[in-house]
């Protein structure tokens, strides 16, 4: 898998650190776990989108476009880095963001990931949930059209082949860091909504050949679609990389569970998890990925789902941003 074979532009701190998080395998009763820090990979307070805009917006300048447009929800970490990765790289950029999550603290339109979009230059269109995100982001470009402007669609997520090839490069990276470590990584944790990140780990460690088992706790409350929209993404990303060995069939591997009602609502699960990391490993997750994504591993590990020998390596996407909007969700914690 040669990366060198297409546009990339640097924009992440990596490698990002792989690291051991002790105290709570012991707390935990095992198995062995780790965490990426893919929250440090720099560009707006860092997280996983970082890694897949390195080839979105090299793409995008490739194609001579001046204007990125990509939408999310209120407080979504993609929309925030990709205004960062566009200030960055001199392009303009319009976000749609949509209010997906009936979360009424009145800190949420104002603080965290909304006040950091603001901050970076990106023009918001903020609107009501319900319309169809990509009608709408082609009916933005076409705005930009209509000024002069050559605008470049990213979908939600940066979540298509040319976005995951960032997560192929990541699990490249894991493997280093194992094999220097000497560690054997039996499976990677992730959150998983639009499902590129999870399509870049299957097809990375399917072309690397690596036995490792990656496992997407869905975070949307929606697992078919979660599971549809990751396997296209390997397949087409599979098909971009040429690759020989083909990821399995059944290598996407979702768990439902730990979503809560809806994608951004907070769940008592979710709070404990982020509560005993932060105080077991000062590591600080975020309410709507991470957070539900550690709830699910604890859950994985108390039921028995990983054997005392495995290694686990828990992702860590960021997002960390979103915590003040949700501030309230926390009040009362010891």
């Amino acid at each position: 898998m040669q990366l060198s074979r297409f546009p990339r532009v640097r924009l992440a701190h990596a490698p990002t650190p792989l690291e051991p998080l002790t105290a709570l395998s012991k707390h935990l009763g095992g198995p062995r776990l780790f965490v990426k820090r893919d929250d440090s990979t720099g560009l707006a307070l860092g997280g996983n989108k970082t890694r897949k805009l390195e080839f979105l917006i090299a793409d995008a300048l490739a194609e001579g476009a001046d204007t990125v447009v990509t939408g999310g929800g209120i407080q979504s970490n993609h929309v925030r880095q990709t205004a960062a990765a566009a200030a960055k790289s001199g392009l303009a950029c319009e976000l749609l963001l949509q209010r997906a999550v009936p979360w009424n603290d009145p800190d949420y339109e104002q603080t965290g990931n909304v006040f950091l979009d603001r901050l970076l230059g990106a023009r918001l269109h903020i609107e009501e949930a319900g319309r169809d995100r990509m009608t709408e982001l082609t009916r933005i470009a076409g705005e930009v059209e209509a000024r002069g402007g050559k605008p470049y669609v990213i979908p939600g997520g940066g979540s298509n082949a040319t976005g995951a090839l960032g997560y192929v490069a990541c699990a490249q990276e894991m493997l280093s860091q194992a094999n220097d470590a000497g560690i054997a990584i039996d499976y990677v944790v992730h959150p998983t909504g639009s499902g590129g990140t999870q399509a870049g780990l299957v097809a990375g460690f399917a072309g690397l050949n690596a036995g490792v088992a990656t496992i997407g706790i869905d975070i949307v409350a929606d697992a078919d679609e979660v599971t549809r929209s990751a396997t296209e993404i390997v397949g087409a990303t599979a098909d971009k990389l040429g690759l020989d060995t083909m990821p399995a069939q059944d290598a996407v591997v979702v768990k439902t569970g730990y979503s809560g009602e809806a994608y951004g609502l907070p769940t008592p699960e979710m709070i404990e998890a982020v509560e005993l990391t932060a105080r077991l490993e000062g590591l600080v997750l975020d309410p709507v990925y991470t957070g539900k994504t550690m709830a699910g591993l604890i859950d994985l590990v108390r039921t028995g789902f990983f054997r005392p020998e495995d290694t686990v390596v828990f992702l860590h996407t960021g997002g960390m941003p979103a915590l003040f909007a949700y501030r309230s969700a926390f009040e009362g914690a010891d």
